[in-house]
């Protein structure tokens, strides 16, 4: 097998982070997101949707999305489990990194599209946008502070999917310029410190 991947996208990262947390060995490729490598007709050959990360199985065909190279590899390296023992704790798993991607990462991501000058040069930014998905982010954050409470993991006792996804939202907006001020939700906060302190936060 083979990642196509890039240093610097939040999708890439929380598979890299994945990867670390399970110590599984896959070769890598780089491919320049920023200067346009994915838009090539090699690349868009294996993704046509010209996104990344993409993993290459052994038959030569491509997986496109995180969460799906995330949960095929999880088959292939059940242990230690990043999805949960049981089907409830495999439930709640499940649960917090969709809450992680659909209301922190993507929210994240829809800020800087609005405000980053990165962006402003391939796409039109909108005040609007901007402020509605800063407001449905804080709320994200709230409730997911509640949700760790003093859990050393996002799911419970162990370390899971949900943390590769929500700790890449934060990296990714820190990584940005973008200020969450997680200090005004102090589970959330802690968690985030004690988290960066693992290896995988620096796959």
């Amino acid at each position: 097998m083979k990642l196509y991947d890039f240093k610097g996208a939040p999708n890439p990262k929380r598979v890299r982070m994945y990867l670390a947390e399970k110590s599984i060995d896959i070769a890598r490729v780089d491919v320049n997101l920023v200067a346009g490598e994915t838009r090539s007709p090699e690349f868009l050959a294996k993704n046509p949707l010209g996104a990344l990360p993409v993993l290459e199985l052994d038959d030569g065909t491509h997986v496109t999305e995180s969460l799906a190279i995330i949960e095929y590899l999880e088959e292939l390296h059940p242990e230690p489990p990043m999805l949960g023992r049981t089907p409830l704790e495999r439930l709640r798993t499940r649960e917090l990194e969709r809450i992680a991607e659909l209301g922190v990462l993507l929210r994240v991501a829809v800020i800087l599209w609005n405000t980053h000058p990165f962006f402003a040069r391939s796409i039109p930014q909108a005040e609007a946008p901007a402020l509605h998905a800063k407001k449905q982010l804080e709320r994200t954050l709230f409730v997911l502070d509640q949700r760790i409470g003093e859990s050393p993991f996002v799911a419970g006792a162990a370390p899971s999917i949900a943390d590769c996804t929500l700790y890449s939202a934060l990296w990714f907006a820190h990584s940005m310029g973008l200020d969450l001020e997680l200090a005004r939700w102090p589970n959330l906060a802690r968690w985030h410190t004690e988290f960066r302190q693992r290896p995988s936060a620096k796959a």
